[in-house]
């Protein structure tokens, strides 16, 4: 039976391969005996031998590279470096995380790979300057909030806005919504509760950093059959800034140069059709909202609304009272 030693030995082996290693970095055998020494573990090149043996037994991957530097070193891991690369550029761009949450989310990625490519990833790290939420209640808005859904229960809240002080001020001077919670989106660099608002009938969209004091209803969530057969990867891609409106099928005739503007945005498999030499048209089912309209505007005289007539009638009218602002 190994003793208590020998077992914390061969965790503090372990801890050090995960902790210094990679293929630049290797430890021979009297490194690793130096370092046990260090942490009051002393210790004979057999017995590092036969514990390199059983993490190897044990999973972990050790590789020896006899050529310059040689030693010993963890070859795969869980997450290799472009994984990590990815994960810390996606943590650090999302501006519903928090500086201060970004930049402890990332130390934790860090620990994930030796410190010597943990120094690789801290150098691509540019928290501070982004643009962040400044709510860090969002991580617990969203437990709740999946809580709610796996529950099958409404909930209640309080809905914030900024003012125009750049102050975050409760809606309805802190009146409580009610909804019910359906799936969590992430769209244009936020985080949406995607939910049935029986004030409106229909489903709303509200955005998780500006919730607050969320609490779990007794009542089932209603609005369970506009929700059946739900998809919401398409729901996103046809919703502009997840604004909320009535979806309608819409006919859009656009010049040939926006085809990669268009394909972006709502993927391969929408069917393009040649108008003439110049256009093609497109029927997409999108959400008319006002986000819908300013997308439009955007490309000026190289899209054109054809139907349904009161979609094209209210962006005229938007066009208009737009042209009207800065008449003279």
């Amino acid at each position: 039976m190994k003793s208590p030693h020998q077992k914390l030995r061969l965790l503090t082996l372990m801890s050090l391969l995960l902790e210094e290693t990679d293929e630049d970095h290797p430890l021979t055998v009297p490194d690793l005996l130096e370092r046990l020494e260090r942490r009051g573990l002393s210790a004979e090149r057999k017995a590092v031998y036969d514990d390199i043996e059983a993490l190897r037994d044990f999973g972990l991957d050790i590789l020896c590279n006899r050529r310059k530097p040689a030693g010993y070193f963890v070859g795969g891991r869980q997450f290799e470096l472009p994984e990590l690369k990815l994960l810390v550029d996606a943590v650090q761009s999302s501006k519903f995380i928090t500086s201060r949450k970004s930049s402890q989310l990332i130390r934790k990625l860090e620990t994930l790979t030796s410190a010597h490519q943990a120094e690789r990833l801290h150098r691509q790290v540019f928290v501070h300057d982004r643009v962040k939420t400044m709510n860090e209640s969002i991580y617990y808005n969203v437990d709740r909030l999946y809580d709610a859904i796996a529950a099958d229960r409404q909930i209640t809240f309080k809905y914030m806005d900024f003012s125009a002080d750049g102050q975050l001020r409760f809606r309805r001077e802190g009146e409580r919504y009610a909804a019910s919670p359906y799936a969590l989106a992430w769209a244009d660099e936020n985080y949406y509760l995607v939910a049935y608002y029986e004030t409106y009938g229909r489903i709303t969209h509200f955005r998780v950093d500006k919730m607050a004091d969320i609490r779990l209803s007794e009542a089932r969530r209603s609005g369970k059959e506009i929700f059946r057969g739900f998809n919401l990867a398409e729901h996103v891609k046809y919703t502009f800034g997840m604004f909320s409106g009535e979806q309608r099928e819409v006919l859009l005739r656009f010049e040939n140069r926006l085809a990669g503007v268009v394909i972006d945005r709502f993927g391969r498999d929408i069917d393009l059709r040649r108008a003439d030499d110049d256009h093609f048209d497109v029927r997409l089912p999108v959400t008319v909202s006002p986000a819908f309209f300013a997308w439009v505007f955007q490309f000026g005289g190289g899209v054109r609304i054809l139907s349904p007539s009161e979609v094209a009638e209210q962006l005229k009218e938007r066009a208009r009272l737009l042209s009207e602002q800065y008449a003279d």
